[in-house]
């Protein structure tokens, strides 16, 4: 291809208009230095007031020194209460069908223990788990103990 049939092919670029700032004025890039900054990071920024200080100083009387701390708030645990109720409910309730009371019991405690932000999750969601394993026991007990006296229709 000749210069001639390139030339002819390339867009033609005109000239700003009046609205458009030239490269220097325009903002700077983002993360460019703006040169904004008069004094480190670290120095003190100075007063622009000084307190007038007329009055004698006042002595300073020390606090009694205090030996003893009041003792802490005992909050209620009952994570490991569920978890331990939970598994007794369910070593019941793998024997009898009367178990339940105790799985529900233990589900109750455990959701109690969920909603406490100081009890340990992990405790609590097992002892829930456990609990709903044996209530679920516990039913299929009694829904056996139902069929064979034939209480179910």
């Amino acid at each position: 291809m000749s210069d001639d049939r390139l030339r002819s092919r390339r867009p033609a670029v005109d000239a700003p208009s009046g609205d458009v700032a030239s490269a220097p004025e325009a903002a700077p890039l983002p993360g460019e230095h703006r040169g904004g900054f008069q004094r480190e990071f670290t120095q003190p920024t100075p007063l622009q007031f000084v307190p007038a200080t007329e009055r004698p100083a006042e002595p300073v009387v020390p606090e009694p020194r205090v030996e003893w701390a009041p003792p802490p708030e005992i909050l209620p645990r009952s994570g490991a209460w569920a978890l331990a109720l939970a598994i007794v409910a369910l070593v019941l309730s793998l024997f009898v069908g009367w178990a339940f009371p105790l799985g529900i019991a233990a589900a109750v405690m455990a959701v109690l223990a969920l909603r406490r932000p100081w009890e340990s999750r992990t405790v609590a969601v097992w002892a829930l788990g456990l609990a709903a394993l044996s209530i679920l026991y516990s039913a299929g007990w009694l829904v056996w103990a139902a069929a064979q006296a034939e209480l179910l229709g």
